[in-house]
């Protein structure tokens, strides 16, 4: 319950200090649609997930590449027996952590819309001097190896450390070219020169191999751009959820609170109303009977009648409203007791019986025998069943039948089903019926309309009793309504426990 309510306890009116708050809200739930219908994902926003993938690239390779560099450089080595390799292995080492430091820096920070051109010239230069270092590493000579094993160390190597600086730089595609490109020239300007066959075979195979990572890096580009996209999406439709959930839960507040003034109204002013009731009825119906003395006017005797069916009426609809909202704020209380449902069924057959001969209609009456009690409180299976009765007689037309059922369901459950020949209710009026000050055509057309309130009060004091209301009707033919208690309110009597017969037991003689 909100403060406000708790704070003061007689306040009959609803806390309207938040509107302020419902109003941001809304506006936050409007901008958010808006934001989904327009689509916020722009190609800026793209461009800066790509940098901040292809930084995290950098770094996660940093190791790889390090390790291909220190690789080709002791093979070398290692073959040609001449430590010249060692400078390039240093030069390239440091070219490659300086990479992966300008990448640490820019990563420690939060990645703006314009810091990604900076940071992607950056990278394509470091990318590049990256790449020369691998076409200086071509124009290394190893005469010791021999012309077969040297290409064979070179084309290794070239690939190794390529792939490896690759990976690195696999979501930025400038930075991929000017990473093979340096080697690939290399190599050409080398075949052109010295016309060896190996290195322009293994500037073709380099050249294939960048046209293949080409081809993947713009597929993958595409598949992260669907990728982040969809993220985005999620991202606002989490945003929404999340602003939906405060509106719901902001106009469940605002419920509760109508709900609650509601309440209190009713509770308030069902004093008020009943005492001035009292009265009315009280005096129209000694005016009526002429307790006092004759009327001179017999006017005035239809006049104190018609105020006494009018006040009664008003009375009923009150006590409806009341007990339908106790009902629904859940202070309705069950004062259950052993109550035999066919007793409880006559007596409202006696109650309904005179109207129903002012109508000539017959009211049949089918039980089952030997129908044990149930656990229920009393006045609301009476006001069930006479609620039921009066909408049949009510409806029912002149020389019309009334049946009424009382027995067991099919789960060991009682019912009490009332049937009647009635012009009925058409299918698509039945949920109207029952909610609340809800009416059909035909009771509308009716001259006795009632408040709509009779079946939803039904309703709500059958589930207090964990039962079940079932409407059938159909159009010119009639209504049956059926009350189920289920079988847990059913009180059986226990068989008597019989005793079992003492057993006998022979005795057994030892030799």
């Amino acid at each position: 319950m909100p403060q406000t309510a708790s704070a003061n306890p007689d306040k009959n009116i609803v806390d309207r200090t938040r509107t302020r708050g419902n109003r941001a809200v809304a506006r936050a739930v409007r901008a958010t649609r808006a934001r989904l219908q327009t689509g916020r994902f722009s190609s800026a926003a793209f461009n800066r997930e790509m940098m901040g993938l292809h930084l995290d690239a950098v770094i996660r390779n940093a190791l790889g590449v390090a390790l291909a560099i220190l690789l080709a450089g002791a093979v070398g080595m290692a073959l040609s027996k001449d430590f010249g390799l060692a400078g390039w292995t240093l030069m390239a080492l440091s070219l490659h952590g300086l990479a992966v430091l300008a990448a640490l820096r820019a990563r420690a920070h939060a990645i703006t819309e314009g810091d990604v051109a900076p940071l992607r010239r950056r990278f394509i230069v470091l990318q590049g001097l990256t790449g020369v270092s691998w076409a200086l590493f071509t124009l290394q000579d190893c005469t010791s190896c021999g012309p077969e094993l040297s290409d064979y160390y070179q084309g290794g190597a070239l690939l190794i450390g390529l792939a490896a600086s690759a990976m690195g730089s696999f979501l930025l595609r400038p930075a991929l070219i000017a990473t093979f490109l340096p080697a690939v020239a290399v190599l050409i300007l080398r075949a052109v020169q010295n016309q060896e066959p190996g290195a322009a075979a293994l500037a073709c195979g380099i050249a294939v191999a960048l046209i293949f990572l080409l081809v993947m890096t713009n597929r993958m580009q595409q598949a992260n751009l669907h990728i982040l996209s969809i993220q985005s999406e999620k991202d606002d439709l989490i945003a929404e959820l999340e602003v939906a959930k405060s509106m719901s839960d902001e106009a469940r507040r605002r419920a509760e609170d109508a709900n609650l003034a509601k309440s209190r109204f009713l509770a308030s002013m069902s004093h008020e109303l009943r005492t001035p009731l009292n009265a009315i009825l009280g005096f129209s119906e000694v005016m009526h009977t002429e307790v006092l003395g004759p009327l001179e006017n017999p006017i005035y005797k239809e006049y104190a009648k018609d105020i006494h069916r009018s006040g009664q009426h008003l009375l009923n609809l009150i006590n409806e409203i009341l007990d339908l909202s106790r009902i629904e704020a859940g202070r309705y209380e069950l004062h259950e007791e052993a109550v035999h449902l066919l007793e409880v069924v006559e007596d409202c057959i006696g109650m309904v019986q005179l109207r129903a001969r002012g109508k000539d209609l017959r009211i049949r009456e089918q039980a089952e025998a030997g129908m044990p009690a149930v656990w229920a409180d009393e006045k609301a299976i009476r006001q069930v069943t006479l609620n039921l009765l009066s909408n049949a007689v009510k409806f029912t037309p002149a020389g019309g039948e009334i049946i009424v059922k009382v027995g067991w369901t099919a789960g060991g459950g009682q019912y009490v089903s009332i049937r009647d020949n009635g012009p009925g209710i058409p299918e698509e009026e039945i949920p109207v019926v029952l909610s609340a000050f809800g009416q059909g055509s035909i009771a509308i057309k009716s001259a006795e309309q009632g408040t709509g309130l009779g079946l939803p009060i039904v309703q709500a004091l059958l589930a207090k009793h964990g039962g079940e209301f079932l409407l059938r009707s159909k159009l010119r033919e009639g209504t049956e309504a059926i009350a189920i208690l289920p079988s847990k309110r059913v009180l059986q009597s226990l068989p008597a426990v019989r005793q079992a017969k003492p057993v006998e037991r022979r005795r057994r003689s030892f030799a």
